[in-house]
């Protein structure tokens, strides 16, 4: 695996693929820059070897150039947190970006303008390719979000540096994590799987069979599960045409020693409100016109003993509707057990939007071992695919 500290940058003009996808307010102020804080070792360890960076990102889905997507709105948050003046580029390919390279000097850095402002970008066109790759003398992938992506900036430009080449710190660090739990495990090897539906998740379990001891189910997709064994789910969240395919999961993971873990109560409501009445229900009795929206205190009590004796952990998908409070208890408790489990030795990988979204919430992010910055380039790492911008940097 080619990696940053194999370089040394002097007086090397460094493209670096970012993500700097990040969340703005209305007053386009960033409301979390943990992708851009993820990818600052990468940047100092090339500006203190004598080198310069020229950052590349996209930002959301533009149809055209619209001002409301141009970095310029995160260029001086990027300063703050480098640490480094960091100056902005209009474009990202043309005269003034390339004025700009040519002009830059070590221990400097530019953001080019948004990439998606172009549409050969997304595109994987290769001319385009080559116009970014013509700015700088050697390639650095660090955006893990887009590296499922076969776009011009996180797959093709790579074509054009066949050795000066790598992936940033922050991308060898996803790799690595997830290596740890899919092929350099410490037994037993626990999956948490959760989120709404099975149909979303079932490549990941599949996958994932062959490596894990325990997986443990919860959130809207475990009473696909408990109406395929005869509960009574009442008005719960389910997936009828998966009933089939859950029972297909449960037998697949006994011929493989795996042992499933499904809630055995639930906090149910009469309304999918945060004002709804609430009460306790063993979860495959609960009434028509309830809904399960959290796991109870016994599956909690269940799931945390699971986590307490497990060495290597995978944590994707809330086991609750964490976002109300009433519906929270379940993966806040499901967060202690791993932060425990962690500061006792366990090495713990987060992932996946809504799962990052909660360790964040309540304030577990840095007991995790690794919380990765990329959801849906996570999701295909564990689903088995291959990554076109991971496979760039290795060819």
């Amino acid at each position: 695996m080619k990696t940053l500290n194999q370089f040394h940058f002097k007086n090397k003009k460094v493209l670096i693929r970012v993500d700097f996808n990040v969340p703005l307010n209305d007053a386009f102020k960033i409301t979390d820059d943990s992708r851009i804080r993820a990818v600052k070792p990468t940047l100092i360890k090339i500006l203190e070897d004598g080198g310069s960076c020229i950052l590349m990102s996209h930002l959301g889905r533009p149809k055209a150039k619209e001002e409301e997507f141009s970095l310029r709105h995160i260029v001086d948050k990027v300063s703050d947190i480098i640490g480094v003046k960091v100056k902005f580029v209009t474009d990202c390919v043309g005269p003034k970006a390339e004025e700009a390279a040519t002009k830059l000097r070590p221990g400097e850095i530019i953001l080019l303008e948004n990439l998606r402002f172009h549409k050969e970008e997304e595109a994987g066109d290769k001319n385009f390719a080559k116009q970014l790759a013509n700015l700088g003398d050697f390639y650095v992938n660090d955006a893990f979000g887009t590296a499922h992506r076969a776009h011009a900036s996180t797959t093709i430009i790579a074509d054009y540096f066949p050795k000066d080449k790598c992936f940033g710190l922050l991308l060898e660090k996803e790799i690595v994590s997830i290596n740890k739990v899919l092929i350099e495990n410490k037994k037993p090897v626990t999956a948490i799987i959760g989120g709404a539906k099975v149909s979303s998740k079932i490549t990941i379990i599949e996958n994932i069979l062959e490596t894990i001891d325990h997986l443990i189910i919860g959130g809207g997709m475990a009473f696909t599960f408990i109406k395929a064994l005869g509960g009574n789910i009442g008005s719960s969240l389910v997936e009828d045409d998966k009933l089939p395919l859950a029972l297909h999961i449960l037998e697949q993971a006994k011929k493989k020693n795996v042992t499933v873990h499904l809630p055995v109560d639930a906090v149910i409501a009469d309304s999918f409100s945060e004002t709804a009445n609430t009460k306790e229900q063993s979860i495959d009795t609960i009434p028509d016109g309830w809904m399960g929206l959290d796991t109870g205190q016994k599956t909690n009590a269940i799931f945390a003993g699971v986590i307490r004796e497990s060495k290597t952990i995978l944590w994707n998908g809330p086991v609750g509707v964490f976002e109300m409070k009433p519906f929270s208890h379940g993966t806040i408790s499901m967060g202690i057990a791993i932060a425990e489990a962690t500061k006792h030795g366990c090495f713990s990988l987060v992932g996946g939007g809504d799962s990052v979204a909660a360790v964040k919430q309540f304030g577990l992010e840095k007991k995790m071992s690794y919380v990765s910055t990329g959801g849906g380039a996570m999701l295909e790492m564990l689903e088995g695919k291959s990554l076109p911008g991971i496979e760039a940097i290795l060819k």
